[in-house]
Parts: structure tokens; sequence; C-alpha cells
């Protein structure tokens, strides 16, 4: 454990028990993780609603992040690296308050230092929720 930290970086990464307590309170499930594609999805439900009704636009910002940080740490795991966003650009398009959404990123481009990841947010009738660009770093995990 490096001594800048106050707890060990796992390197562990599997669709069942990716993220934390902090993602499974959000509701993402990740479907499939690899190192250039990341699927999951989240339930949607008045738990994810802000005063308005309408879900919460963190709960899509906190996807993007999520997912392409999986990804991307998938892709320099080998090297005993982990990835960590840097800038997380989302776009809300179009409203929503219940359903089932699907999560797709892909990899745009994966450097020695840094990467960058696309995802889209859709609903069940395919329409486009969110879409959000992510930068990430590359960085030692110990």
């Amino acid at each position: 454990m490096d001594e800048k930290r106050n707890h060990p970086v796992s390197l562990q990464l599997e669709p069942t028990t990716a993220g934390g307590a902090f993602l499974r309170a959000a509701g993402l499930v990740v479907d499939e993780l690899s190192a250039t594609l990341v699927r999951a999805h989240i339930d949607l439900s008045e738990e994810h609603h802000t005063p308005w009704g309408l879900v919460h636009g963190g709960v899509y910002a906190t996807a993007i992040e999520s997912v392409t940080s999986l990804g991307a740490s998938a892709a320099v795991r080998e090297q005993k690296m982990v990835a960590v966003g840097m800038t997380n650009t989302t776009h809300f398009l179009r409203a929503a308050t219940s359903g089932r959404v699907s999560v797709r990123a892909v990899a745009l481009n994966q450097g020695r230092t840094q990467q960058l990841w696309q995802v889209d947010i859709r609903d069940s009738s395919d329409r486009l929720l969110a879409h959000g660009e992510v930068r990430l770093q590359n960085v030692a995990a110990q």
C-alpha cells in the first residue's frame, strides 16, 4: 500500500463487482467491461429524482465518469495502472422520470499517459438522454 493513500487500489475489474457503495446507491449495474467498451444500465426511479420529479443530472454524470474510469483502468491494468478522470463533459439532452436506461462507453483514444472516452445514455426507446466525454490520466496503482 502506498503511504500517500489510506487504502489500497484494487486492480480487480469484474462487471458484477465493479464500483463500490456509491455506484450501487446510484443504481449503476455494469453488464460488460473491457479495455475499449463498457456497457451498463440503471433502473431509474423516484430515488433518482430532483425535487421537481426529474432524474438528477448527477446520476448521468456519475454513470459517465464511472464507466469510463472502469474501462480505461481495464486498458492499463496489465501495466499496474489505473485511470482517473481529468475532465468530464456531460450534456443533458432529454429529461426522464423512470425506466431502464442503457449506458455505453467506447474508447476514442488510448495513449500511454491519457485516454479519451465517449458515452451515450439512452432510454428504452433508444432516445439519447445524455452524452459525455471523459479525458482520463493513467497513473500508477501502487
